[in-house]
């Protein structure tokens, strides 16, 4: 299920079935949950923003989370706790690098 070369997973909000995952802001509240395991700990405030090991995100009209790997190196029990939600609730998990957005002007033309 998880290689050890990708740096991103991606939690997305279809079971293997091909359902949509309920309700509609689990991404928000995983990431909201893991906001406090961050690099360099848990600091007075942190719960007020996501930890940049665990971003809830959309890739097309599908809710996703994307966990950083970093996370699993420093915080191995938060690791196991989203990847044991995956799996609990058979969301599909899938290895992946974000592209970034395309510079104004050229959205829609082909990538070089």
């Amino acid at each position: 299920m998880v290689s050890h070369t990708s740096r991103q997973l991606f939690i997305q909000g279809v079971t293997t079935s091909g359902r949509t995952f309920r309700p509609s802001d689990w991404a928000e509240r995983l990431a909201g949950v893991m906001s406090q395991f961050r690099p360099g700990g848990a600091t007075p405030g942190s719960h007020l923003s996501y930890s940049p090991w665990c971003i809830p995100t959309s890739v097309g009209n599908v809710k996703c989370v994307i966990i950083h790997r970093d996370m699993r190196d420093a915080e191995p029990m938060a690791w196991d706790f989203c990847i044991n939600f995956a799996r609990d609730n058979d969301l599909q998990v899938v290895e992946a690098c974000p592209l970034p957005d395309p510079p104004a002007g050229l959205a829609g033309k082909p990538r070089p």
